[in-house]
């Protein structure tokens, strides 16, 4: 009993610690935003240039996930997760001392290696040190990152580059990567998968080629000029590739990335339909803080301030999601609180200087609960059928789909408010409040459209973590 208890206390540490290494890597993901015009003036480019130097980091993520699996499993996950805290901490301090602008994008390339590797791998170690009746715990730890990070990041790089200097956002990386990385050597456990399988070059090539081109044209569509011919070339290449990786994955004897996961229909709900989901909120901390400045005429920091409503909400809920999880089961609370955070996001189509602040703030708050529930319950259940030698493979796949939706979650921002002034006009455009209401219609219209894969779940589904859960 003794031994239980110190090997679930264990398990709690390593998840708080890879929840602080996932809050680094997704708080790079969208600080550095309102310091764009001062990074521009020290490069001596145009603000709309440093889009290169946002998108690289992205774009990196995205083809270095699916090698992480095969790393963890050949080298140790020990080593890996350590080896990526130190290049991603590395990385961020070059970041702060780039001169160029392809300097910087350099280093950010480098840092998206680092965050590849240290995404996946940690959610691996935590999920292989994990008992089934504690994932839940574990699953919610490892989730406050991705919901507090794009809330925090705005308001914090506006203050920073407002008060400081915009290079002291990455230079605060140096004594949390330090830290991480010490810890991360006592406290992880060296595990490995079984067997020592070849790595799938083809695979790689074809599976990161993809997802290049693809988030490269959903990056394009969110330029304020954009270049259709590339975007449309970018997402033709794209999906011929991805058809190619996939013919090749279901066919090679050791692909790259294992697809038979998806064959788990609890697993499947979670790429399908919670990357919809994920699309959707992704975009809320996209969309916010640009109305609140240009159709409210709020500065960057008040703006981003506005976000710590939806914070708020993250916070409060998280005590109540394991029992709500246990008391009603996956399927209820995916459908009934995926309704919810759709009706949210549509909410902020009526927002305007009109409407009081403390509606305003409720809104958001509500916004803030449901996003988190509904993170939690997907990011739950997605493990909840897959045994644990199929773990690796089954991490890697979701944590690629994770980061290609929250990508184009940006992107489906800038496109739906680009339709939105596209619908309006130019005067409507001009002040800014229109085009957004029209943005986040679109927007609650796909989160919305996450809830049909799980209309499909049966009513017991993901029971035996559910009920299991403490």
């Amino acid at each position: 009993m003794e031994k239980q208890a110190g090997g679930a206390k264990s398990g709690l540490v390593v998840a708080l610690l890879v929840a602080g290494t996932f809050f680094m890597e997704n708080l790079d993901a969208t600080v550095i935003a309102p310091a764009v015009p001062q990074m521009a003036k020290s490069f001596a480019v145009a603000p709309v240039d440093l889009n290169t130097g946002i998108s690289a980091y992205m774009l990196t993520l995205g083809v270095f996930i699916p090698v992480s699996g095969w790393v963890a499993d050949r080298f140790g996950a020990r080593k890996v997760f350590a080896l990526a805290i130190a290049v991603f901490t590395i990385a961020s301090l070059f970041c702060g001392l780039a001169r160029t602008l392809p300097e910087f994008v350099a280093m950010r390339i480098l840092q998206g290696i680092g965050g590849a590797m240290m995404v996946p791998v940690g959610r691996l170690v935590v999920l292989r040190v994990t008992p089934k009746e504690k994932l839940i715990g574990a699953i919610a730890a490892l989730t406050w990152p991705a919901l507090v990070a794009p809330v925090l990041g705005p308001p914090l790089g506006g203050l920073i580059a407002d008060t400081v200097d915009w290079r002291w956002i990455f230079y605060l990386n140096l004594p949390l990567g330090i830290l991480a990385f010490g810890l991360a050597w006592a406290l992880v456990p060296d595990t490995r998968g079984e067997g020592a399988q070849p790595f799938d070059w083809p695979g790689f090539v074809l599976g990161g080629g993809s997802l290049f081109c693809l988030l490269y044209a959903a990056d394009a569509m969110g330029q304020p000029v954009i270049a259709w011919e590339k975007v449309a070339i970018s997402a033709v290449l794209g999906a011929g590739l991805m058809i190619a990786a996939v013919r090749h994955l279901t066919r090679t004897k050791e692909p790259m990335i294992e697809l038979s996961s998806l064959r788990v229909q609890t697993f499947a709900v979670t790429i399908w339909g919670g990357s919809l989901f994920r699309m959707g909120v992704s975009a809320v901390p996209f969309l916010l803080p640009l109305m609140f400045q240009i159709g409210y005429g709020y500065d960057a920091f008040e703006a981003g301030l506005m976000l710590m409503a939806v914070f708020a909400g993250n916070l409060l809920i998280k005590p109540l999601t394991t029992p709500v999880l246990r008391r009603f089961g996956f399927r209820p609370v995916l459908i009934v609180n995926g309704l919810i955070n759709a009706a949210a996001i549509g909410a902020c189509a009526f927002l305007s200087p009109a409407v009081p602040l403390p509606v305003t703030w409720a809104v958001l708050f509500v916004s803030g609960m449901s996003r988190s529930m509904q993170f939690t319950a997907f990011n739950t259940i997605a493990f909840a059928d897959i045994p644990r030698p199929a773990m690796s493979a089954a991490n890697t796949l979701f944590s690629t789909s994770f980061q290609l939706a929250m990508g184009l979650g940006v992107a489906l921002g800038a496109v739906a408010w680009r339709l939105g002034e596209a619908l309006t006009g130019p005067a409507a455009a001009g002040s800014g409040g229109l085009p957004f209401h029209i943005a986040f219609v679109v927007v609650a219209l796909v989160s919305l459209s996450s809830i049909a894969d799980s209309l499909k779940l049966p009513a017991d589904a993901g029971q035996a973590v559910a009920k299991a859960a403490k």
